[in-house]
């Protein structure tokens, strides 16, 4: 591609985000990473907290998926995954932070309900949930 249709490019899409409505965008991303990353952090303490899973490695498992959800949502959202964890500071902040609590709370239920669900389903043990072969 050459550099004018690269820096056109660049120009229509900044322009797009600074006046086309960016924040809707940023907000969507944020509930959709919030969503996801408490999704697969409830999965990681389930299945580590499962009495088939060996036992003494839950505390590795939870702690070092912590960190990996970290590494990848505070680029994203300052990483709430925790709804206590963005109230606190939104009490001493106020204004802006106040009017997007809601997500950091509706998100992280979501995605725990929704991990929840998938858990019951596809690791239940057998008789539960998915059948095994062979098993009525």
């Amino acid at each position: 591609m050459s550099l004018a249709k690269r820096t056109a490019a660049e120009f229509i899409g900044t322009f797009w985000l600074v006046f086309g409505g960016c924040g809707s965008a940023v907000l969507a991303a944020a509930l959709v990473a919030e969503v996801v990353l408490t999704f697969m952090f409830l999965i990681i303490i389930l299945g580590s907290t499962d009495a088939r899973a060996p036992a003494g490695f839950a505390p590795i498992a939870i702690g070092l998926g912590l960190t990996l959800i970290h590494l990848i949502g505070i680029p994203v959202t300052n990483t709430s995954v925790n709804p206590a964890r963005s109230t606190g500071p939104a009490l001493f902040v106020g204004g802006w932070a106040w009017a997007q609590l809601w997500a950091f709370w509706v998100a992280p239920i979501a995605g725990a309900i929704l991990a929840g669900l998938v858990y019951q389903v596809f690791a239940a043990g057998p008789g539960k949930g998915v059948p095994v072969k062979g098993n009525p």
